[in-house]
């Protein structure tokens, strides 16, 4: 593995199967790097004709920071490729594994620093359901914080509900999110497991850009984080997100 920022980004957007981690044979990978080769990725996504739709927080809930052996959350890029539609069988992927999320729409422009949770909420105009699909590209899903962040946060793809509501209408901490698996129902969680209240997700999102000169755009979509473990999702199975106030999302493998 090369220790060059646009080589490393390309050899990671190429891979096609599990491989070792960055930081194996670039012990010293830092954050600020880490975040230099998500943005080459991204931009080689624009290059080939992706259009950037929004940002994906990872690892927002301490339950999964302590079970991956990070320390924080993490911030992504998200494209249209990576919308998957109502319906669609999920793509071969390498290892993908589904988990729930509540996903914003802004409907203004937020920018940090200094954006709380009550400031974040007020830019959200709709608030829907959805399941993000993970796919580390790296062996076992092992990684330290460098590594996931270079690699996009672990993104694959993801599915929104029909169903969106603006913000005012729903008591956040308390939206549940039922996670199916087969018909069989094998976790639960509420907005609460996302940062205390997924708005803090949204203000951290706001702040960490700010600090690259960056901010959430009008239009965007941002995902929240993980409400529970994210589940295999093995071909041929059906993964369902049932959720209290936002209807459900569905994916098969």
């Amino acid at each position: 593995m090369t220790t060059d920022i646009a080589a490393a980004a390309q050899e990671l957007l190429g891979r096609t199967e599990e491989s070792a981690q960055l930081t194996d044979t670039w012990p010293d990978l830092d954050l600020a790097t880490a975040y230099a080769i998500q943005d080459e990725a991204l931009r080689l996504r624009q290059e080939r004709g992706e259009t950037l739709i929004g940002v994906k927080l990872g690892l927002t809930s301490r339950a999964k920071q302590q079970r991956m052996g990070v320390e924080e959350p993490l911030l992504a890029w998200l494209t249209d490729a990576m919308v998957l539609p109502a319906g669609a069988p999920t793509p071969q992927l390498i290892h993908p594994r589904a988990e729930p999320e509540l996903v914003f729409v802004l409907g203004e422009r937020l920018e940090g620093p200094g954006v709380t949770a009550a400031t974040a909420l007020a830019a959200v105009s709709q608030v829907y359901g959805g399941i993000e699909i993970i796919d580390s590209r790296y062996r076992d899903y092992r990684f330290t914080l460098p590594d996931v962040v270079a690699d996009n946060g672990s993104s694959a793809l993801f599915g929104l509900g029909s169903v969106g509501r603006p913000p005012s209408s729903l008591d956040l901490s308390l939206e549940a999110a039922l996670l199916e698996v087969d018909g069989q129902i094998v976790d639960t969680a509420t907005g609460a497991a996302v940062q205390g209240h997924p708005a803090e997700a949204l203000a951290l999102a706001a702040n960490s850009l700010a600090a690259r000169g960056l901010a959430l755009e009008p239009g965007w979509l941002v995902l929240t984080g993980g409400m529970t473990d994210a589940v295999e999702l093995r071909p041929g199975s059906r993964v369902a997100a049932h959720f209290s106030n936002l209807g459900s999302v569905t994916i098969s493998g």
